[in-house]
């Protein structure tokens, strides 16, 4: 009986060991949906848009200016938008904040004024309006400060012309053109 009771001992370990990784397998996977399920960006690009000064604003209030050209569908966009909204939450007062989506043809004139051929792609404008600076791709949350501190201070930007991760972006357009494509089409024509 020693040995069936070994063997009963035995199989009764194996299942509770069994269904101890069963539930911690279903403890892992609903952890892990819902992880994911929660992984929005905290700030999005569009609210950021809407929250940010009006370029006509932002041109004739005698502060300086962060512009920013981006597209919602641009990963290095989105990856910088967190940073982007703390610095303005800590910028707001002596800075205009300025978005531009490179999708909205009403802004082929500025795209092409300031050479967007990648996003996100900055210009900074001093409190006349004037081009300072311009950046292009990612850039890191201190390399933005620094240059946004420069720009409220008057000074030469310490981080001007750099480039980062960029998606490109094609202004060569014109506004009848860009009338004929397909809003998900990120600029391919229809044909």
């Amino acid at each position: 009986m020693n040995a069936d009771s070994s063997q009963n001992q035995s199989k009764m370990a194996t299942r509770v060991r069994n269904f101890l990784i069963a539930i911690a397998a279903i403890t892992l996977s609903v952890a892990i949906f819902l992880g994911l399920q929660t992984q929005a960006p905290a700030t999005s690009l569009t609210q950021m848009a809407e929250e940010s000064v009006p370029l006509e604003v932002a041109l004739s209030n005698g502060k300086p200016t962060l512009v920013e050209f981006y597209a919602n569908w641009c990963t290095s966009c989105q990856a910088m938008a967190a940073d982007l909204g703390e610095l303005k939450q800590a910028y707001a007062e002596p800075l205009n904040f300025v978005m531009l989506n490179v999708d909205n043809t009403k802004w082929l004139p500025e795209m092409t004024r300031y050479r967007v051929d990648g996003i996100p792609h900055f210009v900074f404008l001093d409190n006349q309006g004037e081009t300072v600076a311009q950046t292009i791709g990612e850039q890191p949350k201190s390399v933005m400060a620094a240059n946004l501190d420069a720009l409220i201070a008057g000074l030469p930007l310490p981080h001007a012309q750099t480039t980062g991760v960029a998606s490109s972006v094609s202004p060569t357009r014109s506004p009848l053109q860009a009338s004929q494509v397909e809003p998900r089409s990120h600029g391919t024509p229809i044909e």
